[in-house]
């Protein structure tokens, strides 16, 4: 085993309710399983993760006992090892799927399951910026091709995010989804007054995301039964039990970090459980490099459903790991058919 340092810094700051988003620094690691070298990521973000420190902590533990014969890293994945550490179990356990579909000569998506999607639709990803440039950028948005904006809100008085999404539907017309994300900003008075606002305007919103503080499960189950909006839980995935978030009818759809929830066979195990609920999943990015981007796409693609996918985020990155084989065209990501996550591993860990 394997692990390398990196930082990549974003174009411009992503504003959002918890703060801007700069730079993200974090971790590869490389594993040989099974003759193959797999490669995965450890991109942390404090809130849904481990610390950067806490991440390099695990990941050094683990690449000890790897070079010392006491453990390896798929025992590590099944141990509790790096229970605490989602964002380094993250990275194992995409390492150790990499490279079991290159060793099986299939791409990683297919390993996952027979049938999988591929291409698959995905949001524009908008900061939370005033009326005139979220207008801009989603005009933008709409003629590169996407059909499904998400909107970050929570940053200013409800009332005003909802003239925001307004002027963006009077801009890109009623075909274009939109998605609006508060970073569990509010309470729930404030969350109601937002969804008044948007449903008295008809904005048909996607659905609304993480609305309330992360462990306030019954406080969005009240809004679900109160409002006609969608509502889906992402930051209480990272807080509470998975298994209560869904018994708790607090969701119609669960967005699911791979990052987060601490590796592709979690969201894959995460997303069967929903289902079976009714409960759709929506798979997403923390603002990952390439390795992790491509690892959550090829989960996603393994998924039944045709929302679109939170996994457009490479364009606000400055720079990244190796060239990207999977680029936004109009709208929708291509899963690479190379085996594995389909990049070349000496690329990114000469």
């Amino acid at each position: 085993m394997r692990v390398r340092e990196f930082a990549v810094d974003l174009r411009t700051p992503l504003s959002t309710a918890a703060g801007d988003i700069e730079r993200r620094e974090g971790f590869l690691v490389a594993v040989d399983v099974a003759g193959e070298t797999g490669v995965g990521e450890a991109t942390p973000l404090p809130g849904w993760t481990e610390s950067l420190a806490d991440c390099r902590d695990a990941l050094a533990g683990l690449a000890e006992d790897d070079a010392t014969g006491d453990a390896d890293p798929e025992s590590a994945l099944e141990d509790g090892a790096l229970a605490d550490a989602p964002a380094a179990r993250h990275a194992v356990s995409l390492a150790v799927a990499d490279a079991r579909a290159r060793a099986a000569g299939r791409p990683l998506a297919a390993a996952l399951d027979t049938d999988p999607h591929t291409s698959l639709p995905v949001n524009a990803t908008l900061g939370d910026d005033g009326p005139g440039a979220t207008v801009e950028a989603a005009e933008a948005a709409v003629a590169s091709g996407y059909d499904c904006l998400k909107l970050k809100v929570g940053a200013r008085d409800p009332t005003d995010d909802a003239a925001r999404l307004r002027a963006v539907r009077e801009a890109v017309g009623p075909d274009v989804a939109l998605r609006a994300d508060a970073n569990a900003a509010w309470d729930r008075w404030t969350a109601d007054r937002f969804l008044d606002s948007v449903e008295e305007l008809a904005l048909d919103l996607d659905y609304l995301e993480q609305p309330l503080p992360a462990d306030e499960l019954d406080g969005h189950a009240v809004l679900r039964r109160l409002h006609d909006t969608p509502i889906a839980l992402d930051e209480s995935l990272s807080a509470v039990p998975a298994e209560r978030a869904i018994a708790s009818n607090a969701a119609d759809v669960l967005v699911c970090k791979p990052m987060a929830l601490g590796g592709p066979d979690r969201v894959r195990d995460l997303a069967a459980r929903a289902r079976d609920a009714g409960v759709d999943v929506v798979v997403t990015t923390t603002i990952d490099a390439v390795v992790a981007r491509l690892g959550a796409l090829h989960v996603a693609a393994s998924l039944p459903g045709d929302r679109a996918h939170g996994l457009a985020t490479a364009s606000l990155l400055d720079s990244d790991l190796a060239a990207d084989p999977a680029p936004v065209r109009d709208g929708r990501m291509r899963v690479p058919d190379a085996p594995g996550l389909g990049i070349d591993v000496d690329a990114v860990f000469p």
